[in-house]
């Protein structure tokens, strides 16, 4: 027979050791290659092929053909398989601990709800744990994370509170006459989005229970890679240990780290629920929320002044940002650019009116001014600080805190997951959590394989002119493809509904971001997973009349220069 080197005994070892004792040993000849992954050939001396009374045994002519203890597994992707599921170690003698859970979710926002139902579905035993820790200010709210309590939800209502104020103005021009004054009233509205959100909060509650996941409202954290502590609001513990676990923690609104932030100041974690008008209101930051935030607040009729310490909307189109930032500008809203906050201290009064003390960016000028309510909304931080992760061995970025896993959201730790706000380098939108949640539980429990797509995400951000895209920036596309390989398709558009009230004319904006080297647009979510062209849009047939049939008409490029503004139908 074939040699053997010392490379090949640890295998040779483990293969010997596990296949069925009704087989003898004696006499093998063994033909092995250096790969690690071997293929294993075993003949028995009297020249019978062990291929062939293994293929009898198993069902299995091809090799390797691996046994652990007594127990067939299959070939390479079987025993990857096995290893990734938890039974090769169980097999092998590690984690062969019995765990109270199949899976164990920490956070009960809409990515987590998403994949422990979606496990329980699939026949597994599932736990979710969710606490929300009190803002400064004492607000907390129920199931569901920040989507539904004080995220998408809240903010899209209120948004819509603040259109209709625009649609009331628009429908005298529409022959609708009323006499009375129309004003609004911030305690109704405030109660009726938070009795809608409470039914949500509800109906998640029986949805778990109808899906059989344990729903524990409890702080968790590791003590153990394979053990929580989960801590209740009365400071009772229980222990609970899971083969796998999946974070869903989410992210909180991050603070400026001045006197009189957490003293004074709200986040989008107080706003929705704020039991008063805000009145005149200083909105710190660039991001969406502030953008979204400040928009609305002033349509409903708020003195709103946005602080901006560097660019609007980081992240995303600058193009797109700095044209929704000039119509909320045109349309009541303030600007402070390249001032950042030092101070906020509270005037003496009744009611106290709240001093605001910042600096420029680029010179020594001080600025200083009053409000009624200052809210802060400069960037979110991740949920992962204080969830023992050290104690379970994940890495985690000491800058951000959020976490790195590999295309499959597995974490540094095999048998820990994580998705939505919390990961590295990823969308932080409701849709993707549960996007990627619903994959996971496939992956782990049904076999099978689609991830979750990072880059083809529509988006929209509800300013009060709302900027919906997919796709990459331009910026980030010239950075991926080169400007010489791009062309940029735009136009400017009236929609119908603005024509008759005579607002807005030609401010409304689209662009497609065409690669010429491949002629992929960038375009809308479904369309573009599947390849659409340019070519195919100019030969569709829009739907008229609406906003959507501009990428069916483009014509100009930027690169051109040519006029964008809309005339006639």
């Amino acid at each position: 027979g074939s040699s053997v080197t010392k490379n090949h005994l640890p295998l040779l070892a483990f293969l010997l050791s596990s296949v069925p004792s009704s087989v003898s040993h004696s006499h093998l000849t063994l033909s092995l290659s250096r790969c690690p992954c071997a293929a294993v050939h075993l003949m028995f001396g009297n020249g019978t092929n062990y291929q062939d009374l293994l293929h009898e045994m198993t069902g299995q002519k091809t090799v390797p053909s691996v046994f652990i203890n007594k127990k067939h597994i299959g070939g390479c992707d079987n025993t990857m398989k096995a290893h990734k599921d938890g039974i090769l170690q169980k097999l092998l003698g590690e984690g062969s601990e019995v765990y109270e859970y199949d899976l164990i979710v920490i956070g009960g926002g809409s990515g987590g709800l998403a994949c422990s139902k979606e496990a329980a579905a699939l026949g597994k035993k599932v736990m979710v744990l969710d606490y929300v820790v009190p803002t400064p200010k004492g607000t907390t709210w129920g199931l569901g994370g920040t989507c539904v309590n004080v995220g998408c939800i809240p903010k899209k209502l209120m948004h819509q509170t603040a259109l209709l104020g625009t649609a009331i103005e628009d429908a005298r021009k529409f022959g609708w006459e009323f006499s009375d004054q129309v004003t609004h009233n911030w305690e109704t509205m405030r109660t009726a989005v938070n009795n809608y959100i409470g039914s949500l909060n509800w109906g998640y509650r029986v949805s778990l229970r109808d899906k059989n996941v344990n729903y524990v409202n409890a702080y968790a954290e590791f003590v153990e890679p394979h053990k929580i502590k989960a801590t209740n609001k009365r400071g009772k513990e229980m222990f609970y240990t899971a083969a796998k676990f999946v974070l869903a923690t989410g992210e909180r609104p991050r603070y400026l780290g001045v006197p009189g932030d957490k003293e004074y100041c709200i986040t989008s974690d107080d706003l929705f629920s704020l039991p008063y008008c805000p009145g005149k209101t200083l909105v710190v930051g660039a991001s969406y929320v502030a953008l979204e935030c400040g928009g609305f607040l002033a349509g409903l009729g708020l003195d709103v002044t946005v602080m901006v310490r560097s660019i609007l909307l980081r992240g995303f189109d600058q193009d797109m940002a700095n044209r929704a930032g000039d119509y909320m500008e045109t349309h009541g809203v303030k600007f402070l650019r390249k001032f950042v906050p030092t101070k906020v201290g509270l005037e003496a009064g009744t009611p106290g009116r709240l001093k605001v003390t910042a600096k420029s960016t680029e010179s020594d000028e001080i600025f200083e001014g009053e409000y009624n309510t200052v809210l802060i909304a400069v960037g979110r931080d991740a949920c992962t600080g204080k969830i023992g992760l050290d104690k379970a061995g994940v890495k985690v970025n000491a800058k951000n805190g959020k976490i790195p896993v590999n295309d499959e959201e597995q974490t540094s730790v095999p048998h820990i997951y994580a998705i939505g706000d919390i990961l590295e380098g990823k969308w932080e939108l409701t849709p993707v959590a549960i996007q990627a949640g619903k994959l996971l539980a496939r992956r782990l429990y049904a076999g099978a394989s689609l991830k979750c797509d990072y880059v083809n995400v529509p988006t929209t951000v509800f300013t009060p002119m709302e900027y919906g895209s997919c796709g990459y920036p331009e910026e980030k596309a010239v950075e991926i493809y080169g400007q010489e390989n791009l062309e940029v398709y735009h136009s400017l558009f009236w929609p119908l509904e603005f024509t008759v009230p005579g607002r807005d004319n030609n401010r409304c904006y689209a662009k497609i971001i065409c690669n010429k080297l491949d002629n992929v647009r960038h375009g809308f979510g479904a369309a573009m997973k599947c390849g659409i062209t340019k070519d195919q849009l100019d030969n569709t047939i829009g739907i008229h009349p609406t906003c959507a049939e501009i990428f069916t008409t483009m014509e100009v490029t930027k690169s051109s220069g040519g006029d964008i503004t809309q005339s006639g139908c």
